[in-house]
């Protein structure tokens, strides 16, 4: 499938490949290693690149017609492309050398391959060379603030006369909190979860990083697996398509992983003078060509009619220097120093190195404020509010070798600094689950890595499970099974607990009994999630009307429990192609429905809406990676998908259910080792 001979190289190459598709690419030069890396994602995810692509210019109509023109308007509006003249100016000259090499190496493929994957005909794509400005485009569209998609559905409620006591809720959603600690719920909306052992804490005697990022559980995966040896790199771990760096992994010195800052890196903000509208014409798939209007303002796009996004992604930044800094980096101070230059999106930054020394920090660049400068969502442009002076990750705190000998994100609010973070955090109860593993451990292996990135236990669901036993009445016979699988429950959401179900079922009863569809569809938009809202809600409410409504919606849960029915009878893992929401022809790319644990607040992340309904998870784990840095070959990666991007392939979902077992991959460091064990080889000659 890949042209071997007159690729775009100074000298050949050599790639080894597994069983599972996952590359060791061994290169000369930097420059050919460059190249390698754009050939390899283009092998493996040329169809979902274009899509990317295409989005990332806001040409979906041209896809799938007329349906895609409003969604290009949005996305022309946005205009991720902007700055990319101004990216690519400040950059230096390494760095623009790089990414040509990685655009030439997907255009080998792309140009030259054989046959295409099934999205060019089902899309009707044509064979358009990559250029770099492409690659960063499509990396500005990744860089998008967690914030929009909560911020525009927010905008809807701004009408209502309670909006301002609803803001601050949504806004302090994670840290709400009640007299009796048993009260306490944590849903957790989004996020990630990472973490770092110190030397002291493990049995190897170096640290252990774990990583698991949270995405969209959707075919092809988001990241693929890859590692690298050239002269100035040798590195493994997690990439996403498209982009030409490792973001979650380690080198011989050092590892790094990190987890969503949830940075107020946007503002909305009010305009009514000097917006500029300009036409664009947009191709449609079978139909005629439609002229849109976009308009723009000087404080950034403009989304409705008076509201524009002020947004740090629209200022010239280089996160591909940062990162590829970050791929070489032998030491703390080097990593700070490549973080520095990283923008967006907002991370949380973990560190470990084989000296035995671990960290973390904040990688962002934001308005220099201390408060949100407004009780509102929107803000007016009587001043600057910080974005005529930004801060950096130089100007914030990190934490270097605590004495504790473990570090923890997972998303959770930031310490107080002085600076002005985000709006909505995740509840702390992952970092605090983190914590008490992690404290309880003092000879710490990659097997209990292992197990804490399966954690599926939510101690503050379970503490509510019992004060909901407590505020119920006697019930009937026929709701006493549901009663006692409540009783027996010990917390956890293994696909086989009856006692989660029976909990999930309550809660979502008792939520539509006590709030209303407009209250629930606004604390959906809250990154604590409707379930800590609505317990808040529960919690103060009258004592007869709570009764009243557990009452009700105990025998409402005892009806949908069924005598041999678990949390994974009705929790699945559901992974389709994005053409698998297509009416009528939707299903042939619907890959898996499998039992799967976890649930919304659990260190094994498996996000659903509240329903008593067979339900997917649309979110949640889609990747892990552990490295012991003891040892360079020591590096355990496991994907919800697989490496291939072509539906048919053996590798297209081959990792799945080894990911619902938890099981992992190791994929070596060094050359020797992945020559000796990889049992697929690759020439690719000048």
């Amino acid at each position: 499938m890949v042209p071997r001979e007159k690729a775009p190289l100074d000298r050949p190459v050599t790639i080894h490949w597994d069983d599972h598709q996952i590359p060791f690419i061994e290169a000369s030069t930097d420059h050919d290693a460059a190249t390698a890396l754009g050939i390899v994602h283009a092998q493996l995810r040329l169809g979902q690149l274009e899509v990317l692509r295409r989005l990332s210019h806001g040409r979906l109509a041209e896809m799938i017609g007329a349906a895609g023109v409003d969604i290009d308007r949005q996305l022309r509006t946005l205009d991720s492309g902007r700055v990319v003249p101004g990216m690519l100016a400040m950059m230096p000259s390494a760095t623009r050398d790089w990414l040509e090499a990685f655009a030439r190496g997907i255009n080998h493929q792309l140009m030259r391959a054989p046959s295409l994957p099934p999205e060019f005909s089902l899309f009707a794509l044509q064979r358009e060379p990559w250029t770099a400005a492409d690659v960063l485009t499509v990396g500005r569209l990744m860089s998008a603030d967690v914030n929009w998609l909560v911020w525009l559905r927010l905008l809807q409620f701004r009408r209502d006369p309670d909006w301002p006591a609803l803001w601050r809720k949504l806004a302090e959603a994670d840290s709400l909190s009640f007299d009796s600690a048993e009260l306490l719920g944590a849903p957790i909306r989004s996020g990630s979860n990472s973490l770092v052992i110190g030397a002291g804490r493990t049995q190897s005697g170096a640290p252990v990083i774990a990583n698991d990022p949270h995405l969209p559980l959707v075919l092809p995966n988001p990241w693929l697996i890859a590692a690298l040896k050239s002269p100035s790199y040798n590195v493994v771990g997690l990439m996403l398509p498209g982009l030409p760096f490792v973001a979650l992994g380690r080198n011989p010195w050092i590892a790094w992983g990190g987890t969503s800052l949830h940075a107020a890196s946007s503002d909305v903000v009010a305009v009514s003078n000097g917006i500029e509208e300009t036409e664009q014409q947009i191709k449609v798939r079978w139909g005629r060509p439609r002229t849109v209007k976009v308009r723009n303002s000087p404080s950034g796009p403009v989304m409705t009619e008076t509201l524009a996004l002020r947004w740090m992604g629209h200022r010239p930044s280089d996160e591909v220097t940062a990162m590829l800094a970050v791929n070489r980096a032998r030491n703390w101070d080097e990593y700070r120093a490549a973080l520095d230059g990283f923008s967006v999106p907002g991370q949380n930054m973990l560190y470990a190195d084989t000296e035995g020394h671990i960290g973390k920090l904040m990688a962002v660049h934001l308005p220099r404020r201390a408060r949100f400068p407004s009780d509102d969502l929107v803000l007016t442009l009587d001043r600057q509010q910080g974005w005529d002076n930004p801060i950096t990750g130089g100007d914030l705190p990190h934490e270097f070798d605590p004495a504790h000998d473990f570090i923890a994100s997972a998303n959770e609010r930031p310490p107080d600094c002085g600076i002005f973070i985000g709006h909505q955090f995740s509840r702390p109860d992952r970092r605090r689950r983190l914590d008490h593993l992690l404290s309880s451990t003092d000879a710490a292996t990659i097997a209990r890595a292992i197990g804490i990135q399966g954690d599926v236990h939510w101690q503050q669901g379970l503490a509510q499970c019992q004060q909901l036993l407590r505020w119920l009445p006697p019930v009937p016979a026929r709701q006493q099974q549901l009663v006692d699988a409540l009783a027996s429950w010990d917390g956890n959401y293994t696909s086989n607990s009856r006692g989660a179900l029976a909990f999930e079922l309550l809660n979502h009863a008792i939520a539509h009994r006590l709030v209303s569809k407009r209250r629930l569809t606004a604390y959906s938009l809250a990154w604590g999630t409707p379930r800590r809202l609505v317990w808040s809600e529960i919690v103060t409410a009258p004592s007869e009307r709570r009764q009243r409504a557990l009452q009700c919606a105990v025998r409402q849960a005892a009806r949908s429990f069924g005598p041999r029915a678990t949390w994974g009878s009705r929790h699945r893992l559901r992974l389709g192609h994005p053409l698998s929401m297509l009416p009528v022809i939707g299903r042939r790319w619907r890959f898996t429905d499998l039992a799967i644990g976890g649930g919304n607040d659990t260190l094994m992340k498996t996000a659903h809406g509240l329903t008593d309904r067979i339900h997917g998870c649309g979110y949640g784990s889609t990747a892990r990676h552990i490295s012991d840095l003891s040892d360079p070959d020591l590096n355990l990666f496991a994907l919800a998908g697989g490496q291939d991007g072509w539906p048919g392939s053996t590798t297209f979902i081959d990792q799945v259910r080894p990911f619902v077992r938890n099981e992992y991959i190791a994929v070596p460091l060094r050359a020797e080792t992945a020559r000796a064990t990889f049992a697929h080889r690759m020439d690719l000659t000048p």
